[in-house]
C-alpha cells in the first residue's frame, strides 16, 4: 500500500523511468522523437516557413509630418499667420518594388524552406545512424561480457581443483599460483568489458534520452545492396541539401537581376494653411532610375552567378566523396565478413578444442595448470575476436544501409 502511494511521486522525479527495454526499432523511434539536435533543425525549418508569408510583400508605408514654407527672415519672419505660404503637412508614401524583385524574394523564401528541410533530413540521418551503431555496440558489449563470464567460470572450476591435486601429489604447489594469476588476468579483462558496456550504454543514452537504457530483441541483420546504394546517391540527403543550396543561389541570381528594373513609389500629402487661405492636396509617383547597371547591378549579378557555380562544383565534389566513401566502406565490409567467417569456422573451434584437449591431459597428469590457463586465455581471445568481427560486420551493414540509402527509402 505504501509503495502504491509513492508511485505518482516517483514518476514525477526526473531521471526515474519505468520504460520497457528498447528493441532496435524502438531505439530508433525514440531517438527521432527525443534528439535535441533534430528538434533544433525542425524549429529552424518552422522559422523558415514562418518567414515565407512576408516574402515579396510590399514594405510598410511611411508617414511624414512637417511644416512647409515657414518664414525665417524678412518682414514676415516667424509670423506665418500673416502670409499665405506657410502650411502644416501630413502625408503617406508607399514604396512598390518591381514585380520581378518581389517574385524573386518569394522564390528565395521557398528555397530557404527547402534548405532547412534538407538540413533537417541530414540531421535525422545522423541521429539514426548514431543510434543504430550505439544500440549494436551495446548489444555486442553485453555479449562479450557474458561470453567471458562463461570462460572465466570454467577456468575457476579448473583452478579450484588445484588444492586437491597438490594434496594428492598430482600437481606442484606452485601451480596454484599460476592458476590464481590466470584468473586475475581474466578478471582484469572482465573489468575492461564492464567499462565498455557502461560506455556503450552512455552513448545510447545520448541519442535516446533514456537515462538507463536496457536493450532487448534480436540484433538486426542488414543485407547490403551495393548496387542499389550506388544508384541512389543522387537522392542522398547530403546531395539533396546541396541541391537546396543551389536553389538558394539561383534565387539570389534572380533577386540580383531584378535590381536592374525600376522600382516605384506613390505619395499623398495634405497641406493645411491659415483658415483665411485654402488647403492643398499633393500626390506624386517616384520611379527609380538604374542608370549605372554596369558598376552596380551587374556586379551583384556576377557575384550571385559565381556563387551558384560554386555550389554546383561543391555538389559534384560531395557526390564523388560520397561515392568513394561508399566503395571504401563496402570493401571494408567484405574484408570484415571474410575475417568473421574465418574466426567462426577456424579460430574459435580450434581454441575450444585446445581447451578440451588440455583439460583431458591435465586430468591424466600430462599437462600442467599453466597449459590449462594458456588454453583458456586463448579461448577468451578467440571468442571475443569472433564477436568483435561479427560486431564489425553488423555495424558495417547498419552504417552502409542507413548512411548511404537514398532519401526516399
Amino acid at each position: 500500500m505504501r509503495l502504491f502511494l509513492c508511485m505518482p511521486l516517483l514518476a514525477a522525479i526526473p531521471g526515474i523511468a519505468f520504460a520497457e527495454p528498447l528493441t532496435f526499432d524502438a531505439a530508433l523511434q525514440r531517438a527521432r522523437q527525443e534528439a535535441p539536435s533534430l528538434k533544433a533543425k525542425a524549429l529552424g525549418a518552422n522559422a523558415a516557413r514562418s518567414v515565407r508569408g512576408a516574402a515579396g510583400a510590399l514594405p510598410d508605408p511611411t508617414l511624414a509630418v512637417g511644416i512647409d514654407s515657414f518664414p525665417v527672415s524678412g518682414p514676415l519672419a516667424f509670423e506665418p499667420q500673416r502670409d499665405n505660404f506657410s502650411m502644416a503637412r501630413v502625408g503617406v508614401s508607399q514604396d512598390i518594388p518591381n514585380l520581378a524583385k518581389r517574385h524573386a524574394q518569394q522564390a528565395r523564401a521557398d528555397s530557404d524552406i527547402k534548405a532547412a528541410e534538407a538540413d533537417t533530413a541530414v540531421q535525422a540521418r545522423t541521429v539514426e545512424v548514431g543510434t543504430a551503431l550505439a544500440w549494436i555496440n551495446l548489444a555486442y558489449a553485453e555479449r562479450r561480457l557474458a561470453v567471458l563470464d562463461d570462460i572465466l567460470s570454467g577456468l575457476e572450476r579448473v583452478v579450484g581443483t588445484t588444492p586437491g591435486a597438490v594434496a594428492s601429489g598430482g600437481a606442484r604447489p606452485a601451480q596454484t599460483l599460476a592458476g590464481r594469476q590466470a584468473v586475475a588476468a581474466m578478471q582484469d579483462r572482465r573489468s575492461e568489458l564492464v567499462s565498455n558496456v557502461a560506455r556503450a550504454r552512455a552513448t545510447l543514452t545520448r541519442w535516446t534520452g533514456d537515462p538507463a537504457p536496457e536493450i532487448a530483441g534480436p540484433i538486426p541483420d542488414f543485407a547490403v545492396d551495393a548496387a542499389g546504394l550506388r544508384a541512389g546517391l543522387d537522392r542522398h540527403p547530403t546531395i539533396q541539401m546541396i541541391d537546396a543550396q543551389a536553389g538558394q543561389a539561383d534565387a539570389d541570381v534572380r533577386v540580383a537581376d531584378a535590381g536592374r528594373r525600376s522600382d516605384f513609389g506613390v505619395n499623398l500629402a495634405y497641406q493645411r494653411r491659415d483658415p483665411r487661405f485654402g488647403d492643398y492636396v499633393s500626390a506624386g509617383v517616384t520611379v527609380s532610375l538604374p542608370f549605372f547597371t554596369r558598376s552596380r547591378q551587374n556586379a551583384g549579378i556576377a557575384a550571385a552567378q559565381a556563387n551558384a557555380g560554386r555550389v554546383m562544383a561543391e555538389r559534384e565534389a560531395s557526390r564523388r566523396a560520397l561515392a568513394a566513401d561508399l566503395d571504401a566502406d563496402i570493401a571494408d565490409h567484405v574484408m570484415h565478413h571474410e575475417q568473421w567467417m574465418r574466426a567462426q569456422s577456424t579460430l574459435q573451434p580450434l581454441a575450444e578444442q585446445r581447451v578440451k584437449l588440455e583439460t583431458a591431459s591435465y586430468a591424466a597428469g600430462r599437462a600442467s595448470l599453466v597449459d590449462i590457463a594458456d588454453a583458456y586465455a586463448a579461448l577468451a581471445d578467440a571468442t571475443i575476436t569472433t564477436l568483435d568481427r561479427e560486431a564489425l560486420v553488423t555495424a558495417d551493414g547498419a552504417r552502409l544501409t542507413l548512411t548511404y540509402r537514398s532519401g526516399n527509402r
